[in-house]
């Protein structure tokens, strides 16, 4: 009797169980969203809503929903290793999240993913690829991204602290169905071989995520390059971030790195607009070399992808607050704009093909680049060591063109006498995997360098740094040839010092360089 009153009792909660899971499926059908308390989150700001926010989103990706957080709730998320697949439209509205990341099960796994439902296509008849070929000329699914891999070859081979041995050759570009590279997105390597190769269909629609304020209580690991993932990873194109918040907390003596609260990476068309973001804790750590360096924590990731915009973003702390590293950092990229942005920097590590900076002011690590294509600075305000610093640990090499037009420098470093436009360092004896060169053309149109404050001695600022300061005579021997600047525009450059522009305080390595 026992018994089967039992069996009666599990049959009736089973039964109950099914019948709820019913209806709340056949209420939520009729709607046009769904939040995350329908999925039971009780956004109390103590209970780990994780599940119930991954289950809201799956939900709403088998049917083509928008989902919208509950307005007033706070959502904490701990330590599990739950990634919420992000595929519709989401709107965070003026919900807190809290991300606990002081004990987390895995550091690599992002909170939230912006994915396709597309899948990727391997590619198999694949002939080698030529820098800046026009057309592709093996089968395609159709039109979309194709990313490309040489394991053969390293390009990026790093100099200084921390050294390395590079990367393999890579690259992102667009073609269409029929074959043709977008003109915009170039083919930047030769491909003799190619031991990887992937298509990335595009979904058409675009996907936007808006608003949320979120907040990252930070690791308190051992200072080594263990870099965290526990932000919004985008890996789909078209999509839209607009109105987000991010700020750090709890940051201490020590820290592993952070790769990013918004990481971009293997797509194309992404904006981020309205948004706030801040800066990490920069941390002391030893290099690849055996000595001491700052440790790069970011805010922001843009990897291997194009076209990507940020727009009327700035961040929390003062960008030129030296003990805050730089908010951005990226890699393999193409077409990179900021436009009416306040950010502590800039920042192309493994190179950037055509990059844009409008109408915005950059703070204490300015604008960092190496890449090729056309690098435009304009209406905007720079306040650090030198207006554009070719990255010495990547050969400050830039293939192309630079132009500054209506900006204003503030150099950081007036008061020691050393003022220079372009900063950068190559002693040519460094393989760094590709050939070094220096933009080929400068136009400067429209600059006003406000360098009060300097010594008895000042000379006035340099167009260039002085990049290799053995490079005295014709004796100095180049191993790798760094290709110098052919010739320097300029218009209406103006000191507050009344001083006038100079080329260099290394005239002998500038000597061919015309100036007009």
């Amino acid at each position: 009797m026992k018994k089967t009153g039992l069996i009666v009792c599990l049959w009736v909660v089973a039964w109950s169980t099914m019948t709820i899971a019913q209806n709340l499926t056949r209420d939520l059908s009729s709607k046009e969203w769904v939040t995350y308390r329908d999925f039971g989150a009780k956004g109390d700001g103590k209970t780990d809503d994780v599940k119930a926010i991954a289950a809201a989103h799956a939900y709403a990706n088998e049917h083509g929903l928008t989902v919208k957080a509950d307005k007033g709730a706070t959502y904490y998320i701990g330590r599990g290793d739950h990634t919420v697949e992000i595929r519709t439209n989401t709107d965070f509205g003026n919900a807190a999240f809290i991300i606990n990341d002081t004990d987390v099960e895995n550091r690599n796994s992002p909170v939230f993913l912006v994915s396709s439902s597309l899948e990727p296509v391997t590619l198999s008849e694949v002939t080698p690829l030529r820098k800046n070929q026009a057309i592709i000329d093996f089968p395609l699914p159709g039109s979309g991204l194709i990313t490309v891999t040489n394991a053969n070859a390293r390009r990026y081979i790093r100099y200084g602290p921390n050294q390395n041995d590079g990367s393999y050759q890579t690259d992102i570009f667009l073609v269409s169905k029929e074959g043709l590279v977008d003109k915009n997105t170039p083919i930047i390597w030769d491909f003799d071989q190619v031991t990887e190769i992937t298509f990335l269909p595009i979904d058409e629609q675009t996907l936007t995520l808006t608003g949320g304020h979120f907040t990252t209580i930070a690791n308190r690991e051992e200072s080594r390059y263990n870099y965290y993932s526990r932000g919004i990873s985008v890996r789909r194109s078209n999509v839209v971030i607009d109105g987000l918040e991010h700020h750090v907390t709890g940051e201490g003596e020590s820290g592993a790195p952070y790769g990013g609260f918004i990481n971009i990476g293997n797509c194309s068309n992404v904006t981020v607009k309205n948004c706030i973001l801040t800066g990490h804790k920069t941390y002391r750590t030893i290099g690849a070399a055996g000595v001491p360096v700052s440790m790069g924590s970011y805010d922001i990731s843009v990897n291997r992808a194009l076209n990507v915009t940020f727009e009327n973003c700035r961040q929390t702390n003062d960008i030129h607050d030296r003990t805050y590293w730089g908010i951005i950092g990226s890699n393999y990229c193409k077409n990179l704009v900021y436009d009416n942005c306040t950010f502590s920097r800039f920042d192309a590590h493994m190179g950037v093909a055509n990059a844009t900076i409008r109408n915005s002011t950059l703070g204490h690590q300015g604008i960092n680049a190496i890449g090729s294509g056309i690098l435009i600075v304009e209406n905007s305000t720079v306040k650090s060591g030198s207006f554009i610093n070719l990255r010495d640990d990547y050969g400050s090499t830039w293939q192309g063109e630079c132009i500054i037009r209506n900006c204003v420098f503030i150099p950081t470093n007036v008061a020691s006498g050393k003022v220079r436009l372009i900063g950068g360092n190559n002693s040519g004896q460094h393989d760094f995997g590709y050939t070094c060169y220096m933009p080929e053309r400068i136009t400067i149109e429209n600059l006003r360098i406000e360098d009060d404050g300097h010594p008895n001695e000042y000379e006035g600022p340099a167009i260039f740094a002085d990049f290799n300061g053995e490079m005295k005579d014709d004796s100095y021997i180049e191993k790798y040839p760094y290709v110098k600047t052919e010739e320097v525009i300029l218009k209406n450059v103006v000191t507050t010092s009344g001083k006038q522009l100079r080329v260099s305080d290394n005239p002998y390595m500038f000597k061919d360089v015309i100036i007009h």
